[in-house]
């Protein structure tokens, strides 16, 4: 009897709520959605998660003015020379990403991995970047 009062009483509150307040209840929302809600500070990130991304954030930054060097470079040169900068600069990225994969392995697995791997490609990225802007100097 008692239990049959307590399924009386759960359907008596349920019924009491809007069907928006029970379907939220009855949710779960992904990663994704959460981290949306949530703004990342990566001035001081609180989590793993938090450093993994911001990482990832500060990279693709270097990653923008990368491409953006490259292309005022390729801009500037003869057929010749562009051809090679081009083979030059798929080379590079091939070495890059391969070099941040070995780098990744040693962590592989583990939650900092992320921060590992997108921390050598900012920092090669950066090295290749002001190559190219030498290259964009005019000869003394």
């Amino acid at each position: 009897m008692r239990q049959l009062l307590l399924v009386l009483a759960s359907m008596l509150t349920l019924s009491s709520l809007d069907t928006t307040t029970v379907t939220l209840a009855g949710t779960t929302p992904d990663l994704s959605e959460i981290l949306l809600v949530q703004k990342l500070n990566c001035n001081n990130p609180q989590t793993q998660t938090a450093i993994n991304e911001c990482t990832k954030l500060s990279y693709q930054n270097s990653d923008k003015k990368l491409n953006q060097a490259y292309q005022k470079l390729v801009s500037t040169l003869e057929k010749p020379r562009k051809q090679k900068l081009i083979a030059a600069q798929l080379a590079w990225i091939k070495f890059r990403d391969t070099n941040c994969e070995f780098e990744r392995s040693r962590y592989e697995g583990g939650s900092i991995a992320p921060t590992i791997y997108f921390g050598c490609l900012e920092n090669t990225t950066k090295l290749r970047t002001q190559e190219l802007q030498e290259y964009l100097k005019p000869d003394p």
